[in-house]
């Protein structure tokens, strides 16, 4: 595995993540959203099994096992449903738009954990990313509090799992850090997501699930995005250019805005789309200060 090539397959890491949000509304407007959910995270955890593998549980340290799996498995419980519970396409993606203000919440957090004294310029970054979201919310309007209301109102549920998924992976990213001890858990955590949702599924009064060719297709694409994902950021991160590639993360929402536009045929204004290019352009200010002031 040479530098480039490890540094390429992170990027494609990337490509495959943002393909998820289009993909998984597709899947989970025909087979539920918890029946879609669970059935992606089953496929997924089944590639992941194939590609990074079984860890060895007794190796790990028992807080990364409790603290982690059950941040893990509860973020993943808060994307997936917050974007299966969207009333509209449309919806689903200023959603996901919420969700990802994780990267900059992380290194917030990650600079208080350390004790860091917090820079203008991080806190700048923040507000950016904010301002974004809020402008994504605040639909044709912009950043209006008055349309943020609305919209909000229209589907608490959605929007509040997407904001505590935000937090919650915040934590998850700073904490295991500092406890896994170089154990990666990935493939557990998965199989443990799909274990939860199979139990809400078998409590609901609703289980029909409408399989078709093309929900069929998309739960595979899915699913190989997210199990696919996770092993090539690994390779990644471990054999290539870091830098890189924590750069190009930070564009996320823009890719996956317009992966799932495309996906979902969804004709998204310029109001959000502005927004979604300030979340991406506040979490790479605060990734730029961090990354100066080495925290």
């Amino acid at each position: 595995m040479t530098f480039n090539k490890a540094t390429a397959i992170g990027l494609v890491a990337i490509l495959l993540w943002s393909t998820i949000v289009g993909l998984m509304r597709s899947v989970t407007g025909a087979l539920g959203a918890v029946g879609g959910a669970a059935m992606i995270y089953t496929l997924s955890s089944l590639i992941l099994i194939l590609t990074v593998g079984f860890p060895k549980i007794s190796k790990f340290p028992r807080k990364y096992l409790i603290w982690g799996g059950l941040l893990f498995v509860v973020y993943e419980l808060c994307l997936s449903l917050s974007v299966g519970l969207a009333k509209s396409d449309s919806q689903a993606i200023e959603v996901s738009m919420v969700n990802y203000l994780w990267p900059s919440m992380t290194l917030l957090l990650a600079c208080i954990a350390d004790g860091k004294k917090l820079r203008p310029l991080m806190l700048g970054g923040m507000l950016v990313c904010l301002a974004g979201v809020g402008k994504v919310i605040g639909g044709a309007n912009g950043l209006s509090i008055p349309g943020m209301i609305d919209n909000l109102a229209s589907n608490p549920i959605s929007y509040g799992l997407a904001f505590s998924g935000a937090i919650i992976w915040s934590f998850y990213c700073v904490l295991t850090k500092k406890i896994a001890e170089g154990c990666n858990g990935i493939t557990l955590f998965f199989m443990l997501t799909a274990a939860v949702l199979w139990l809400k599924f078998s409590l609901s009064d609703n289980v029909h699930m409408d399989f078709t060719p093309t929900v069929i297709v998309n739960l595979l694409l899915v699913a190989g995005s997210m199990g696919l994902g996770y092993a090539a950021w690994n390779t990644g991160i471990l054999h290539g250019n870091v830098t890189v590639l924590a750069t190009a993360s930070y564009f996320i929402p823009v890719l996956s805005a317009l992966f799932a536009a495309l996906l979902l045929g969804e004709s998204l204004g310029y109001t959000f789309w502005i927004g979604a290019l300030m979340v991406s352009f506040g979490s790479v200010l605060c990734w730029w200060v961090t990354r100066k002031r080495e925290y």
